[in-house]
């Protein structure tokens, strides 16, 4: 089956991505609880009434969302490629630098704000299909490395909760605050990963220093 791209959606594949690309930039701005339907239809452009035909329930709705502004299964494809490999340097840079990417939308951040702020089933519903996810497999690699003597030991879901928060901390100084970057982005990335894969790693032995004989 070939992927579905520009030039051969079908005019309901526009329509209904241009639905979901509208209902995530009002709740992203609004909130839930300031968006309505017919909000949703007016700047998509459409009735109300086919917004209820894309999406007979408010749930099939935010389940779209999160499969168009937060997929996940490109990059736990690509982390698992090189977790085999034991490639600790490269898993913990693709997260980051995945995560932190050049001209990310803040889309999908804004929302997610705004949903665990009031209260709302998608916050649930995203940190049960993305977040625990990802929290799991990258706690299980990490626990699987400390019974291979690679790290030391540590609570491994704590390390995996820490890693994701950083790497979350900046994305909400540049996307939420408009905090200017002050390097490039790969370097960045690299700093992040160095400094928590150094936490991570036993402490190098130190070398027994030879005295010289006195003569």
């Amino acid at each position: 089956m070939k992927p579905t791209t520009a030039l051969s959606r079908n005019p309901g594949q526009d329509r209904q991505a241009s639905l979901i690309s509208s209902a995530a930039s009002l709740f992203a701005a609004k909130g839930f609880k300031g968006t309505t339907t017919k909000a949703i239809a007016r700047a998509a452009g459409v009735s109300e009434a086919l917004v209820f035909k894309y999406f007979p329930t408010k749930r099939a709705l935010y389940t779209a969302i999160l499969a168009e502004k937060a997929p996940l299964s490109e990059l736990l494809h690509a982390v698992e490629e090189v977790a085999r490999k034991r490639d600790d340097q490269r898993v913990f840079t693709l997260i980051a630098g995945y995560r932190i990417r050049p001209g990310a939308d803040p889309t999908m951040l804004r929302l997610l704000l705004f949903s665990a702020l009031e209260g709302h089933e998608l916050a649930d519903m995203f940190f049960g299909k993305q977040h625990r996810v990802f929290y799991d497999y990258l706690a299980g690699y990490i626990r699987t490395r400390i019974e291979e003597g690679a790290f030391r030991e540590i609570d491994p879901l704590l390390a995996a909760r820490a890693f994701i928060g950083m790497v979350v901390h900046h994305r909400l100084l540049h996307e939420i605050f408009d905090v200017p970057l002050h390097c490039p982005h790969k370097e960045i990335v690299s700093t992040y990963v160095q400094l928590f894969l150094n936490g991570l790693r036993h402490p190098p032995t130190p070398k027994k220093r030879r005295l010289s004989r006195v003569r």
